[in-house]
């Protein structure tokens, strides 16, 4: 179905054909129209379908009606789990209202707050935000919601796994009642459910694909390998297959910086991205990955759904994940819009219990291939943890800790974050 069926104006139209979009994916097709009726939505795709363009076309065709945002008010919030999210949405609301008079901003921690405030001094129409920084600036009175028209939830699953759940629940306090709420999620889980019955009036559910399913455009390919050599397996593959770009997920933030460390000392332009890094690390990366000039992309979970790359051709799962279902989101970033993509996961034997978690989640039994001069030799021990301490400095280090990591002395959300870990460690105890 083209867009053009959908209600859009013709202003957005024009800019759509502009991006090079033709025929719009189904969840477009589903929620555009929804919006533009003004219902409450919560709408669970896949990754990498189009969700985005089928929240912010209609979000900017209402409000582009309307009166303009009044000093430091905004008419939609859009929140996002992430930084690189806010900015990858915040970008792609700038590119729709080029021919449509719609002021937008974007606001997040690991930068200076100081610019975001004079952003907001005149008011903006769409403010897309990191639920800690938008809190942040509430409390110094930078920003009210009185004006407030649409609330989106972008990636509504991914911020109950980042435990933003407190703080999406604070800020619904602060919004007027009545308003327009969408929610859009890659998965739908009990808990996404529970946060619509608490959020949403009467929502309208679309749902156009099998929950947790992984996209039929990406070919999946398992390796087994010793752990202790994936590094030499990686750059082998990297090699012999001649990739142009590839998008590497580790499960640490050290290990991140360490396999970047191997791989340029192989010859092979890499960088890392990873809540430890500054904002400005972490842009400069993104956008050197973007344009060519990094090969390899070494990411924690943190960029499984903020990173979107047109035709990228590869993904690699060097380390399984420890949440299935952050598996789904990691091989996503490739075989977007219809282009094919490829999905490779280095296993090593410590990591069965993640590899049955995902066949289960997915539905599928991997064959797990052997490249000769890689064969693993030995099936390796599961480390045993410690102690407490020692599992919550492990777990602090994983993609568990890669959550918006906002500097701001009154930032809510590591704090929470590690209570929840220290609290996971205590039951891992009792339970052995």
């Amino acid at each position: 179905m083209s867009f053009s069926a959908l209600g859009l104006c013709d202003e957005l139209l024009k800019v759509v054909a502009e991006q090079g979009y033709t025929v719009a994916s189904p969840i477009q097709i589903e929620a555009i129209p929804a919006v533009l009726s003004q219902r409450d939505v919560v709408a669970v795709a896949q990754t990498g379908t189009g969700k985005t363009a089928g929240f912010t076309l209609p979000v900017l065709q209402l409000l582009s009606g309307g009166l303009s945002a009044k000093p430091q008010s905004v008419r939609a919030l859009i929140i996002t789990p992430t930084r690189e999210l806010a900015a990858q949405v915040a970008k792609s609301v700038e590119n729709y209202s080029r021919l449509v008079n719609i002021r937008s901003g974007a606001v997040f921690g690991g930068v200076r707050i100081e610019p975001q405030i004079s952003q907001l001094e005149d008011g903006l129409d769409v403010l897309v935000a990191t639920p800690g920084r938008l809190i942040d600036l509430y409390n110094q009175q930078a920003i009210n919601f009185a004006q407030l028209e649409i609330l989106v939830l972008d990636e509504a699953d991914r911020m109950l796994d980042l435990g933003f759940v407190n703080d999406i629940h604070h800020i619904q306090t602060l919004l007027p009642a009545k308003r327009q709420s969408l929610l859009f999620s890659a998965t739908f889980s009990k808990d996404i459910k529970s946060l619509a019955r608490g959020m949403l009036n009467n929502p309208l559910m679309i749902e156009v694909a099998v929950p947790n399913s992984t996209i039929d455009t990406v070919k999946q390919k398992i390796y087994s390998v010793d752990k202790a050599r994936k590094n030499d397996l990686l750059i082998h593959l990297i090699k012999t297959q001649n990739w142009r770009q590839a998008l590497v997920f580790s499960r640490t933030k050290q290990g991140a910086d360490s396999l970047v460390m191997q791989l340029e000392k192989a010859g092979i332009s890499a960088a890392s991205i990873h809540a430890n890094r500054t904002q400005h690390a972490r842009t400069h990366a993104l956008d050197g990955f973007k344009n060519g000039r990094v090969k390899i992309l070494v990411a924690t979970d943190i960029a499984s759904r903020g990173i979107d790359v047109n035709q990228l051709p590869c993904v690699v799962n060097f380390d399984f994940p420890y949440v299935p279902e952050d598996y789904v989101h990691r091989i996503g970033r490739t075989g977007r819009a219809g282009n094919s993509g490829l999905a490779i996961s280095l296993f090593s034997e410590d990591e069965a219990k993640q590899l049955q978690s995902i066949e289960r989640l997915i539905g599928r039994k991997f064959e797990r291939e052997i490249i000769p001069a890689f064969a693993p030799t030995h099936k390796a021990p599961i480390t045993k943890v410690a102690n407490n301490k020692k599992l919550v400095n492990m777990l602090d280090d994983d993609e568990y800790g890669n959550f918006e990591a906002d500097p701001q002395p009154n930032s809510r959300e590591k704090p929470q974050g590690r209570a929840k870990r220290a609290s996971n460690a205590s039951n891992h105890k009792r339970r052995k």
